[in-house]
């Protein structure tokens, strides 16, 4: 960006992710005294780039914007393919269980998560959050041919939150606990009461959500932008053919994703 704008840029993002975590959906903005129009923010800063990461919009936004601390909702999403045989094209990209899952049973657990709670139990060791509480607005648990996907909304998320829901998760749907269980380890505000921390590869930040007098672009849930094919029920135990699919927004100026 500071080579787009032909001075030094600080760059402030919505949030970190862990080593291994992608984003389909962060969002981070910067001050300019440059004047570039949106498809020159765009394309520009591309150029400058490593393959692994890419702008797909950019916006002007009004002084009081940040790209944190005006964020009123994240979104993740967890991907797990779920089938005997691991995947070579989606290495990398995904959680792996080779054992069958119950889905709806891990989706009634998560509904536990739903509200405000003190979410103590799936936080990190080396959390710096102040406060442990966080309000869970949407949570689902689908399964979309070989891949399970956990969607989860909050107003913010702790350190290893959503990978270590997920792991839980998958205890509940390998019928090693109760999906009553997930509710019970909630209250109980113990790291050591909860399952393991799912891996970091199968974990997206699909989207942040900042308030409509900013006018800037929804999040789009991971898996719904994946090529259908991709997601036709072939049966949990047989293989399916992965494909890629990338989703391109318009251009704009200020924000950037």
């Amino acid at each position: 960006m500071a080579r787009v704008a032909d001075h030094p840029v600080r760059v402030h993002a919505a949030g970190r992710t862990d080593a291994g975590v992608h984003a389909s959906g962060q969002v981070l903005h910067f001050d300019t005294m440059a004047t570039r129009d949106a498809r020159a923010w765009v394309l520009g800063v591309n150029s400058a780039l490593p393959v692994g990461v890419a702008v797909t919009w950019a916006r002007r936004v009004t002084p009081d914007f940040h790209a944190r601390f005006r964020a009123r909702e994240r979104q993740y999403c967890y991907l797990l393919l779920n089938r005997r045989a691991r995947s070579a094209l989606w290495h990398g990209k995904t959680g792996f269980e080779c054992r069958p899952l119950d889905v709806p049973e891990m989706h009634r657990a998560a509904r536990h998560l739903l509200g405000c709670h003190d979410f103590t139990s799936f936080r990190g060791s080396g959390c710096q959050a102040r406060s442990p509480e966080r309000e869970v607005r949407r949570v689902s648990v689908e399964r979309h041919g070989d891949l399970v996907v956990l969607d989860i909304a909050a107003d913010g998320f702790l350190l290893h939150m959503v990978r270590n829901i997920m792991g839980s998760l998958l205890r509940i749907g390998r019928h090693e606990a109760p999906p009553d269980w997930l509710g019970e380890v909630l209250v109980e505000r113990d790291r050591r009461k909860a399952g393991m921390t799912a891996e970091p590869q199968g974990l997206y930040l699909t989207g942040v959500e900042y308030p409509e007098l900013y006018g800037l672009p929804a999040g789009n849930p991971f898996p719904f932008v994946l090529s259908e094919s991709l997601l036709v029920d072939t049966g949990p135990w047989h293989d399916a053919a992965p494909v890629q699919s990338d989703s391109c927004r318009g251009p704009g100026q200020g924000a950037l994703t």
